[in-house]
């Protein structure tokens, strides 16, 4: 499995033609204690960087975008009922969606870990 990041704090983790979707440790940081997440209907398809979701914190919302165009397969209910796991764990448990991939060739405009710690540095 390969990860990618998005320049909008998102991360992609890719395993065959399946890829899960969440944000990342800075996205949750910046926006705090998360309270709720809208997470797209399975069987919708959306282009690269089109609005997938968005996440509400006591601070803000932002919105989640889609790192790569496909069609979603699962989303993270868990999630749903629990929307602090994005911030105790965005990269495990905190997982937002699942998407089968449509055009792995845009997997090439995404960053990868060391470009995305230089972003945020």
């Amino acid at each position: 499995m390969t990860t990618y990041y998005t320049e909008d704090h998102e991360w992609i983790t890719v395993d065959g033609d399946i890829a899960t979707v969440g944000i990342t440790h800075h996205a949750q940081d910046a926006l705090g204690d998360v309270v709720f997440v809208d997470l797209p209907a399975v069987g919708a398809t959306f282009a690269q960087k089109a609005v997938a979701g968005v996440v509400e914190s006591v601070k803000a919302a932002a919105d989640v975008y889609m790192p790569i165009s496909g069609t979603v397969t699962e989303v993270n209910e868990t999630l749903r009922n629990d929307p602090a796991l994005a911030n105790s764990d965005p990269l495990g448990a905190g997982w937002f969606f699942k998407v089968q991939l449509s055009q792995t060739g845009e997997l090439a405009a995404l960053l990868n870990e060391t470009a995305y710690q230089k972003l945020t540095a």
